[in-house]
Order: C-alpha cells, then structure tokens, then sequence
C-alpha cells in the first residue's frame, strides 16, 4: 500500500497496538520499524519486525477479536492508520491491493504452520 505521510509518528518503544485490546483498523509503516511481540506467561517474544511498506493489524477488518500481539516502534517511525471504509475504497480503486493483502496473510499462515511442526516434532522428540 502506498500511503503518502498522513501517518503518526510514534517515538522509541511506544506502543502502536497491544495485544488484548479489540481493534478497529490495520496500519501500514511509513518509514522506520517496528517490532511485534507476543507475551505468553509472562515472557515476552518476538514474532517479526516490519519495516517499510509492511502492514499489520489487518485481522481487525475482518473479524472483531482481541489483537493478537503488541507492535511498537523501534526507533522512530511513521505508521497509517488505515479502517475498514478506507481500505474497501482503495480496493475499489486498485483490486490487486486485495490480492497483496491475501497473499501477505496467506505466508504468515504458512509461516506459522511450519512452526507449529517444527515445535510439535521437538516435543514429540524430547
């Protein structure tokens, strides 16, 4: 998605999105990075970091659940803010943007289902 700079900026480590919170709308990075993480018993770990051009949160436009993870700044950044209305228009305009949505979405299950191997054959080893 290019956006041009209407985004937030947002300062070293201030939260973006966490995890818990029921969300509305999905971003997209300007400039800078930012980090995503995940907090289970306590323990924190990093899941990705996004940079230029990535986008996240977008799970919020299709279902209304809890965010899954907390993402914040690594640095200094500038990230969109982009809701449901705002994205359907751009999709009218440009449909390929809905194919780029999916086919992000569609690697990070991928991604996931190979962890979730990967962690299934070390404990069914160990």
């Amino acid at each position: 998605m290019n956006a041009s700079a209407l985004g937030r900026t947002y300062v070293d480590e201030e939260c973006i999105i966490r995890q818990g919170e029921v969300g509305e709308c999905m971003y997209v990075v300007q400039t800078g990075k930012v980090e995503v993480v995940r907090e289970e018993d306590g323990v924190e770990v990093r899941l990705a970091v996004l940079e230029e051009g990535d986008f996240f949160g977008e799970m919020a436009l299709f279902e209304r659940e809890v965010r899954s993870a907390t993402v914040r700044a690594m640095g200094e950044c500038q990230v969109l803010t982009v809701d449901k209305k705002t994205l359907l228009g751009r999709v009218q305009e440009d449909p390929s943007l809905a194919f780029n949505i999916l086919r992000t979405m569609s690697n990070r299950i991928r991604k996931l289902n190979g962890e979730l191997v990967r962690a299934k054959s070390a404990a069914g080893n160990g």
